[in-house]
């Protein structure tokens, strides 16, 4: 049984191959993503149970794509974690996203966080 559709909105190709292959072993169909305007057009016309977003992207900011999703009432079911090297910022997206993770994030950390966030 799948959990639903996830983006993996990401720049760095090996990282998002990693982030897929997490999530694919707790049945998420995924779905990478590397410049933010490329998600916010995709964010327009679909609704992803899971977001695993970076902040530094190319064209948009994480932080704008975080903030258009929580304003969006079609995607108010939508799980997000935030992904960053800044943990800084990380520190001031914890009410906006269901979980922030301070890179690096390793495939099993990944995953088991998926897994709980698809029960819930």
């Amino acid at each position: 049984m799948s959990s639903g559709l996830a983006l993996i909105i990401e720049d760095d190709a090996d990282l998002a191959i990693i982030f897929s292959e997490a999530l694919k072993a707790v049945q998420y169909e995924t779905e990478i993503i590397c410049d933010g305007n490329a998600a916010l057009t995709r964010l327009a016309v679909t609704t992803p149970s899971l977001v695993v977003l970076d902040l530094h992207l190319p064209y948009v900011a994480g932080t704008d794509i975080l903030r258009q999703i929580r304003s969006d009432d079609r995607l108010t079911g939508t799980f997000v974690i935030v992904a960053t090297v800044d943990a800084r910022m990380a520190e001031t997206l914890h009410e906006e996203a269901d979980l922030v993770l301070v890179k690096p994030v390793s495939f099993g950390q990944l995953r088991d966080l998926a897994a709980r966030l698809s029960s819930t």
